[in-house]
């Protein structure tokens, strides 16, 4: 996946990426294994990921998967620091917090979570192309001579 974003701070949507992948491949596994091989042979599980244009201006990154979903109690839980539904010593519950940061502060953009029992999970990024840059003033030194 590339895609071109005008002073974005790429190894930060990196980051995003990988928190929501590796949750989204953690989830997978864990239900895998609940559910017996059989059920993972008639239905495998998956991971997709598009992108599409929003508007001229902005580009969503969708991240879905066919797992087993999320309770709403859950899904409001999901970007608090320090949150996790993985057992003790398997996560910090801050990769979603972090990720959320980076793109509504840092990108000025939206991260969303829909997900429903049963049925799957989807994370949506929408980040505008293009990011407001300020520039710092620069400092001008002025050598004041004193008259003699």
């Amino acid at each position: 996946m590339q895609f071109r974003c005008r002073t974005a701070y790429a190894g930060q949507l990196n980051q995003v990426f990988m928190n929501i992948l590796a949750n989204a491949i953690d989830a997978l596994e864990s239900y895998n294994l609940d559910r017996g091989p059989k059920a993972a042979k008639a239905n495998p599980i998956a991971i997709a990921i598009t992108t599409e244009y929003s508007s001229p201006d902005k580009i969503i990154v969708r991240i879905s998967d066919n797992g087993p979903g999320m309770p709403e109690n859950v899904k409001k839980l999901l970007f608090d620091p320090f949150f996790t539904t993985k057992p003790v010593g398997k996560g910090t519950g801050l990769g979603l917090s972090i990720s959320y940061k980076i793109i509504v502060e840092k990108h000025k953009g939206m991260l969303r979570c829909d997900s429903t029992p049963g049925l799957g999970t989807e994370f949506s990024i929408e980040i505008p192309l293009q990011q407001e840059v300020r520039q710092a003033v620069p400092f001008v030194s002025r050598k004041i001579s004193e008259a003699a």
